[in-house]
């Protein structure tokens, strides 16, 4: 007998140790907070809850990364205003002159520029060097006047016509009259109120100006250079941009009056007219080796007047989980999101998911979009506590000027789990769940029941 109430206590214990009380609860959102982390001026990554299912203990939430900078495009007016002079025939590499780098890079230019906007761009070209005419009367040749500069193309967003235009410039003369280019350039420009920009590409100092043609003397060059800074700071509403090119030594004489123990070298020249690359004498200079004309044109001008676009790179996206939240919810990701650039699960390590996006451009956004379920089997211990949904969101990108950043937020939205309370003003009493109290004590008085039947069973069979 004393073996047999030892086997009722036993069970009796199993059956309490075993049970887990099934609690009904109901769930809120107590902070319906937005993260919200501004990666600059005009991109933010935003995390927020979107959605939820309460009755079923489930909320979404949206992870999405805008990039809200304008696309910008060259539109308007653009000369080219191109050196054609002998020198531009020297051959600077693999047997190619500076001319043919010079105009290749050009093409590529316009190519590039119409791609970008094929429309509301047009493109005109222009050439200077020095007339190949001589006056009738005297036989020498005419210098120092407009005719030292030629219209190559007017403007146009034919692709073709430009190239081709471009492509059968010559050279005309040994001379360098900037002043005419420029001069010509600007009357190619109309009277609309459009964008307005001039590129001069060029490997000589002026020697020649419109209405000075002295090659000799100091005071020839000075008026030379005087007319020439004077046509380039008229340059008002014109984007300008020069390139120079081809000058090895600066510190070489380029003009010297003996008499007067005077001297211009090629730096005070290029300083005189062109200023400096930090402080020009009107718009952007670049001077530069032969070897880095094609970079030049192609990519840098190029950028000068279709600037970089404004994307973010390489976004790692790392948003951290609760201990809490890993154990007692399922994350599932929303139907019809990519996961091939996100975290399959969260990872034990670090409980968190990674969302990488390679580049996102102007005007472009990307989201993702998870659900946080409440499991069947949950710990007691969260019911009546403010939940994180998130314990924080780190963003890593590389920025517009490709610099890599890195920013955080802990801000989240707040869910909160409450135990439903019994009605016991209701009758009937409905049935008892299994791991309900009722359930335990009938159980237990059902098996004293049982208990004393069979002892005393036992009892009358010895």
């Amino acid at each position: 007998m004393r073996k047999f109430f030892t086997l009722i206590i036993f069970i009796l214990m199993i059956l309490i140790s075993t049970n887990v009380f099934a609690i009904n609860t109901t769930m809120e959102v107590v902070e319906d907070n937005v993260c919200r982390i501004d990666l600059n001026e005009s991109s933010y990554l935003e995390k927020k809850l979107i959605d939820t299912d309460l009755i079923n203990h489930q909320v979404t939430l949206q992870l999405q990364v805008n990039n809200d900078a304008e696309i910008i495009i060259p539109s308007g007016e653009l000369v080219l205003v191109i050196d054609s002079s002998d020198s531009m025939d020297n051959t600077i590499a693999e047997s190619k002159t500076r001319k043919d780098v010079v105009l290749q890079s050009a093409q590529k230019l316009v190519t590039d520029l119409l791609a970008a906007n094929s429309t509301s761009l047009k493109i005109g070209v222009v050439s200077f060097s020095s007339s190949s005419e001589t006056d009738e009367e005297s036989g020498y040749v005419v210098m120092g006047t407009n005719k030292d500069a030629e219209k190559v193309c007017d403007l146009t967003n034919e692709l073709s016509t430009l190239t081709s235009s471009i492509s059968a410039i010559e050279g005309t003369g040994q001379c360098t009259n900037l002043d005419a280019g420029l001069k010509l350039g600007k009357s190619l420009f109309t009277s609309e109120e459009t964008n307005k920009y001039m590129i001069v590409l060029t490997d000589g100092l002026p020697n020649l100006a419109v209405g000075f043609n002295d090659l000799v003397s100091m005071e020839g060059l000075n008026n030379i250079i005087n007319e020439t800074k004077s046509t380039l700071t008229s340059m008002t509403n014109v984007n300008l941009i020069t390139m120079l090119t081809g000058i090895d030594n600066e510190q070489a004489k380029f003009r010297e009056d003996v008499s007067a123990g005077t001297s211009y070298t090629y730096g005070q020249v290029i300083e005189e007219v062109f200023g400096t690359q930090s402080n020009p004498t009107y718009g952007k200079f670049y001077k530069i080796d032969d070897s880095e004309i094609e970079k030049t044109i192609t990519d840098d001008i190029y950028h000068d007047l279709l600037p970089i676009a404004h994307s973010l790179d390489d976004i790692s996206v790392i948003d951290y989980f609760p201990q809490y939240i890993v154990d007692n919810f399922e994350m599932t990701y929303v139907e019809g999101i990519d996961v091939s650039n996100v975290s399959s699960q969260i990872s034990p390590e670090t409980n968190s998911i990674t969302w990488t996006i390679a580049k996102l451009e102007p005007g472009q956004s990307a989201k993702i979009q998870y659900n946080l379920k409440l499991k069947d089997t949950f710990d007691e211990q969260i019911i009546d506590q403010i939940l994180d949904t998130n314990e924080k969101v780190d963003v890593n990108y590389k920025d517009f000027d490709e610099t890599t950043k890195t920013k955080t937020s802990d801000v989240t939205p707040k869910i909160k789990l409450t135990a439903v309370k019994e009605d016991t003003t209701i009758a009937p009493t409905p049935l008892p769940k299994t791991g309900s109290p009722v359930f335990i004590i009938g159980g237990f008085v059902t098996l004293i029941a049982v208990s004393i039947f069979f002892g005393i069973k036992s009892r009358k069979i010895r």
